[in-house]
């Protein structure tokens, strides 16, 4: 039997919502370009590439409406490797279905599940510490997950409490016992998982031998082996994933399967990541000037500070003495909010018609 792959899932769902208006629901936040000249799903796709050894090992899941904007992005990505859920479902069914995937190409596989929409610096160290992750997992009952060496009490990010070393024969560790997954902490919390520094924030990056997402299905979420289990061995899968998936329980792969796993590792990352979750992110990733001031497209100011401004509506947006306010204009709509409300603009457009959805 052929030697056992590592293959590559990227979760490139998203309903659109958090970096309204530019994001809308066919054109969520992986599909745009943020941080550079290219979308977050095109700087996943070309950082995760070389790691995989065929085009058939790195695959996308995602649902239909995206799937025109991803095509556009990705001109060159096989369709074949474009895999639409017909339902959103959360990350434990698109979990489920990756491993049903994988257990189809071989029964000793095994995958990575990946955000579509972080921003990952020293791509290299990322790619060596993925690839450190499957060796431990194809080794180890374990499930292994990177976890992100905090920089400040962040209170927006789940958090690992870390224990001791283990698998010390297994290059590109130390590989650390994950003791238990945290929620989003209080602040205060927070200030004391950053001062213990035995906590790192949870980036949603999984790696697994299938057939160890299998077992803990099995003991934890029986529905998700059964569609596991069910899922056609051969052949066109199309039916069975439009009839079953929907079915599924809506739940986090953390909740599902993480938190009461029998094992899971962490390695501390050694490259630069940030969810970029809110609007207020980008000053740390885009040039600013000497008063805070983070401008893109045709602005032009006068007395303002800590301001963050794009202009991507085809028009000049004049600003004079803001302070700590978020302006975004788009051809559609525009966004005009406190830097310290952005987080409150997936409220906002519950409110909104329709048609700038």
């Amino acid at each position: 039997m052929a030697k056992a792959p590592f293959l590559l899932f990227i979760m490139a769902g998203g309903s659109g919502e958090r970096f309204w208006p530019m994001s809308r629901k066919t054109k969520p936040k992986h599909l745009l370009k943020l941080v550079s000249s290219k979308t977050l799903l095109e700087e996943t796709v070309l950082r995760l590439k070389p790691l995989a050894l065929s085009s058939s090992h790195l695959r996308n899941l995602t649902n239909y409406g995206p799937i025109p904007g991803i095509r556009k992005a990705l001109p060159k990505f096989p369709m074949a490797s474009l895999i639409p859920e017909p339902a959103k479902r959360d990350t434990a069914p698109a979990a489920a279905l990756a491993t049903a995937l994988a257990l189809r190409n071989h029964p000793d596989a095994v995958l990575a599940l990946l955000p579509a929409d972080a921003v990952i610096g020293k791509a290299p160290v990322f790619r060596a510490q993925l690839a450190a992750a499957s060796r431990a997992a194809q080794t180890s009952p374990s499930f292994v997950t990177l976890g992100i060496k905090p920089s400040h009490p962040a209170t927006g990010f789940g958090y690992l409490h870390l224990g001791g070393k283990t698998l010390g024969h297994i290059k590109g560790g130390p590989f650390l016992k994950v003791r238990r997954f945290v929620e989003k902490p209080s602040l205060a919390k927070a200030k004391d998982y950053l001062r213990s520094g035995q906590y790192a924030w949870n980036a949603g990056i999984f790696v697994w031998k299938a057939s160890t997402f299998l077992s803990e299905a099995r003991r934890q979420q029986p529905a998700l082996a059964r569609f596991i289990e069910k899922f056609p061995k051969r052949g066109s899968y199309a039916s069975y994933l439009k009839r079953e998936f929907p079915k599924l329980p809506k739940i986090s792969v953390d909740y599902a399967i993480m938190e009461g796993a029998r094992s899971v590792l962490a390695v501390k990352a050694a490259f630069l990541w940030d969810d970029v979750g809110s609007w207020t992110a980008l000053p740390g990733h885009l040039p600013s000037d000497g008063n805070g001031n983070t401008f893109r497209g045709s602005v032009f100011s006068m007395e303002c500070k800590n301001t963050l401004a794009l202009a991507e509506g085809g028009r000049t947006v004049a600003l004079l003495g803001t302070k700590d306010l978020v302006v975004i204009d788009t051809p559609e709509a525009l966004l005009v909010c406190p830097k310290d409300r952005a987080q409150e603009v997936k409220k906002l457009i519950t409110g909104l018609s329709k048609d700038v959805l």
